[in-house]
Order: C-alpha cells, then sequence, then structure tokens
C-alpha cells in the first residue's frame, strides 16, 4: 500500500515557464533604459522606476518615450475609481483630498505606474470622485481613508476589464 503525502496538491505539479503575466507577453519589449518624456521615470531592469539619475553615457543610448502611466492620465483613463460619500465627508473635503495626495505621493515614490488622474468634486450624495490608474491605488486610497477617518469600505472588482470601484462613506 502506498502512502500518499498530503502536502503535495496536484495542481501545484504545472508551472508557468515564463514569470511574466499573459498580458504582459503582448506588449512590445522596451530597450534599457527607456525614459519617458513627461515624469522621467526610467524602465530599467523589466519595470518602469521613479526617475533616478543617469549616467551621461547612458542617457546617450536612452530611448525617448511616454509612459504607460503618463499616457493613461493624459487619455483620463483609470482602473481605479474611488467614490467618496457622506456628511463627514462633505464637512471635512480638505483633509481627505490632503490625505489622498498624500498616500498618492507615496505610492508614486516608489512605483510611478500608480497615480491619480483626477479628482472631482460631485452634487448628490457622492462628495469626491477620485479616478486612479490602477486598482491598486484605488483600493490603498481607501484603506487609509477607513484607517485615519474610520467610516465604511466597499470594493467591487470589474470582471470585464479588471477595474476596481471602491467606495468610503462615513456619516457624522
Amino acid at each position: 500500500m502506498a502512502i500518499r503525502r498530503l502536502d503535495r496538491r496536484p495542481e501545484r505539479k504545472v508551472t508557468r515557464t515564463g514569470a511574466k503575466p499573459p498580458v504582459a507577453r503582448l506588449v512590445k519589449r522596451l530597450s534599457e533604459p527607456t525614459v519617458c518624456r513627461r515624469c522621467g521615470a526610467v524602465f530599467a531592469r523589466q519595470t518602469w522606476r521613479a526617475s533616478r539619475t543617469l549616467t551621461h553615457a547612458a542617457l546617450a543610448r536612452a530611448t525617448w518615450t511616454t509612459c504607460p502611466a503618463c499616457r493613461q492620465a493624459g487619455e483620463g483613463i483609470g482602473y481605479g475609481r474611488v467614490i467618496i460619500r457622506g456628511a463627514y465627508a462633505a464637512e471635512h473635503e480638505r483633509e481627505i483630498r490632503r490625505r489622498i495626495r498624500n498616500v498618492a505621493e507615496r505610492a508614486q515614490f516608489t512605483q510611478p505606474e500608480r497615480r491619480v488622474v483626477s479628482v472631482d468634486r460631485r452634487e448628490g450624495p457622492a462628495v469626491l470622485e477620485v479616478l486612479t490608474t490602477s486598482q491598486k491605488l484605488a483600493h490603498r486610497i481607501v484603506h487609509e481613508l477607513k484607517k485615519a477617518f474610520r467610516g465604511r469600505a466597499r470594493y467591487a472588482w470589474s470582471d470585464r476589464d479588471g477595474s476596481l470601484v471602491a467606495t468610503w462613506e462615513r456619516d457624522r
């Protein structure tokens, strides 16, 4: 009688051959280093990084283009949407905007692809609507608002395009 080990799972035996996700394999490979014309982000080691000092030799051979985050911000496309509601939000809009700006700056420092595209004031039940380039930044903004100001957070991911609608609300 064979002894079967419980820690081996059959679904873990087959692994992907490439480390990149399927979507990343469809994109044309950029030469390294590539520098963004608008924000100065540098594409190095297969990822966009915040602007770093490059040597003159590296700048001479660098390719200049527009990074995906600048392209998204320019076209007004976002994969994360934050809706902020409630009487508390209307009374403390300035503090909430400052918290959103701080969270976005911290995220952009380490990952320049995550940016706030727009922050719009709305009439009616939604006080503010924030559009971000990534769903992770939208999630982080709502998480930080909940942590700083309490309230309720809800998240809804779309199966169609992978976007996130995150809602934060607090009544008085």
